[in-house]
């Protein structure tokens, strides 16, 4: 990061008791987005099935290697520029969660072998955010061997082999005290997220590898916060009893009604009924250690999918408000999930005209009716396929309960996110065999902000919220 771009530590962040304050002690509260799609890709952001290693593999071979690296180099360049952390800035806001994937930093067939490129580019995200008084917190989303089982740590499986291979969690170490050198003298660098959504499904393990990598980070750096997210997707704090020193446990809060294209709100899922009463409460319930323990509260992730019916995306930009006003009434920070998308979630989403959106409309469209994406999908299309499944687990295997969520929802990702997103892959890359440099260029380009559109009644609710400049 160029000298002119490195502000007094005036601005450096740390923990005193239950907030998080700058160097003059002055209170600050995090209100940001997250980045994902970009520096860690996820198939419902930008349109692929399955996980980014497939689709980048897949992708290579269709376009050839001068035209996939042409078409990722610009991607990667167009997706978050300077020009959207001022956009970002104009809303308000004053954080961004950056979620990036390991493999950015080093190759699975050279481990421990550091990329540069990886660390230019996250270089160039923290310091376009210093320009415009955005404080970055870094979040490693994807760790070799899976932290988790879906597909946003790039997981083609339903296993998370992370937990059972020290050298994976010896990779994890090694870059983050890379990471932590780099980075522990910029003010701007808010903190570190080392281990995203982690999912031990033993329970045993997080807390000895949390210990172990906590002890690392501070040997390089001892005065970043630390967001440390929670076991079972970063809802489930019981096997912590004690924080590290500057360090913040984070809860994600997604309302599960409005995850979907079919919810409502208030709506029921799960056997529950969400309300904003209920809302609250489940904010609670996934703060409660931090409260217990009085540190700050940060919710890392949360946010409604949209659906195009003014009438539901409507009562979803009302549960986004109820979920502010909340926060904002128990001194949370938060980074909505997530800046920019093909529309789903994003503020900022790519033009259904672009070039990149109708080169992928069949596949889109494919994607939808077999409810493919986990995320913001819908499995009523292949509910005849689904129901003789459930049926069957329930009747022969009535006390089997897969980790995270239970039979059915293990069904569900066994069926869409695996069995019908692997043969997809192929189809979502036909669309860009013959694609040239100039073109892969131009595809990517879909996704500069100067080529995409807003969404306006987020963008105002987010300017409406306290502190908002």
């Amino acid at each position: 990061m160029p000298d002119s771009a490195v502000p007094s530590s005036s601005k450096a962040l740390h923990v005193e008791g239950t907030r998080l304050v700058d160097g003059t002690g002055a209170t600050v509260v995090l209100r940001g987005f997250g980045l994902g799609g970009f520096l860690n890709m996820e198939n419902f952001i930008t349109g692929f099935p399955g996980t980014e290693s497939q689709q980048r593999r897949a992708l290579r071979r269709a376009m050839g290697e001068e035209a996939y690296t042409r078409f990722f180099d610009v991607l990667l360049d167009s997706f978050f520029a300077p020009a959207d952390a001022e956009f970002l800035a104009g809303l308000g806001l004053n954080s961004a969660r950056v979620p990036f994937s390991y493999k950015h930093f080093e190759d699975d067939d050279a481990p421990f072998q550091f990329k540069e490129e990886g660390f230019r580019r996250l270089d160039r995200v923290v310091d376009a955010c210093a320009q415009h008084g955005i404080y970055a917190i870094l979040d490693l989303h994807a760790l070799p061997g899976w932290q988790n089982q879906h597909w946003h740590s790039d997981n083609p499986t339903n296993w998370s082999e992370f937990w059972n291979q020290r050298q994976f969690q010896d990779r994890v170490v090694h870059l983050w005290e890379a990471l932590a050198d780099r980075y522990r003298d910029n003010p701007w660098v808010g903190g570190y997220n080392p281990v995203n959504e982690p999912a031990d499904a033993s329970g045993e393990r997080i807390g000895p590898f949390y210990e172990r990598l906590v002890a690392a980070i501070r040997a390089v750096d001892p005065h970043k916060v630390l967001f440390l997210d929670g076991n079972r997707y970063s809802t489930d704090f019981s096997m912590f009893s004690e924080v590290p020193e500057g360090a913040v446990f984070t809860a994600h809060d997604y309302v599960l009604p409005v995850i979907t294209q079919d919810g409502r709100y208030p709506g029921e899922a799960r056997g529950r009924f969400y309300d904003r009463d209920v809302v609250e409460e489940v904010f609670l319930e996934r703060t409660g250690f931090m409260r217990r323990t009085g540190t700050p509260i940060w919710v890392g992730e949360f946010g409604p999918v949209y659906t195009g019916d003014p009438e539901r995306d409507a009562e979803r930009l009302q549960l986004l408000q109820d979920q502010l006003a909340i926060y904002a009434e128990h001194g949370a920070s938060w980074a909505l999930w997530t800046y920019k998308d093909i529309g789903l979630q994003g503020v900022v989403t790519a033009r259904p005209d672009s070039a990149y959106l109708q080169r992928i409309a069949p596949v889109l469209e494919k994607k939808r009716r077999l409810g493919v994406d986990r995320w913001g999908g819908s499995d009523r299309g292949i509910r005849h396929v689904l129901e003789p499944l459930e049926r069957l687990f329930e009747e022969e295997f009535p006390d089997f309960t897969p980790f995270p969520w239970g039979q059915k929802h293990w069904i569900g990702v066994l069926v869409r996110s695996v069995m019908l997103s692997e043969p997809m892959v192929d189809e979502f890359a036909a669309c860009f065999a013959g694609v040239g440099p100039d073109e892969a260029e131009r595809l990517a380009r879909s996704f500069a902000l100067d080529q995409c559109d807003v969404r306006e009644g987020l963008a105002a609710v987010l300017r409406a919220q306290p502190g908002a400049s």
